[in-house]
């Protein structure tokens, strides 16, 4: 039987990590901080911030990263409106961007569009950091509930398949 991408690079390893003993609510907390982190304004900057997080709150640094590489598209499209919010909360006339120009002006020169969009960047980065503390919270809630139960299914079948005469 042929499984969906998600189903093979998401849930059967979050299924393995369950079994290994890791708590749901620990992995959960380590998907809502990898999502979060993952989509953190500043590209290239997610990989080092998901893992000083899971050393820090000591979390399972597999599951951060498997979760932070699965949301680069999400940081892509969410920068701009980081950088809209940021431009709103401090009352600063809009930057003429878009990711075209930015790759475009990254490929000409990284140093000089660090410095073009330096502030842009501060910007979004203060945005993210009122955003990103309840989108975690708010997804450990949804996501906590989920892995218990997929603690309980993962553990109901390796029982089913231990059992002598019941076939899975």
């Amino acid at each position: 039987m042929k499984h969906s991408f998600l189903y093979r690079k998401l849930i059967l390893p979050l299924a393995d990590l369950l079994r290994q003993g890791i708590t749901p609510e620990k992995i959960a907390l380590s998907l809502a901080i990898g999502i979060c982190l993952g989509v953190f304004p500043v590209l290239g900057s997610t990989t080092a911030l998901c893992a000083l997080a899971a050393i820090v709150f000591r979390l399972n640094l597999p599951a951060i990263q498997l979760v932070n590489y699965l949301v680069y598209p999400l940081q892509l499209a969410l920068i701009i409106p980081f950088i809209r919010f940021g431009e709103v909360l401090f009352g600063v006339p809009h930057v003429s961007l878009s990711l075209t120009i930015i790759f475009e002006s990254i490929k000409r020169s990284a140093w000089q569009t660090t410095k073009t969009y330096w502030t842009s960047g501060w910007h979004a980065m203060i945005a993210w950091c009122l955003v990103g503390p309840a989108a975690i919270w708010i997804l450990y809630m949804i996501l906590a509930p989920l892995l218990r139960r997929l603690a309980r299914v993962s553990a109901n079948v390796v029982k089913a398949r231990q059992s002598p005469g019941v076939s899975a």
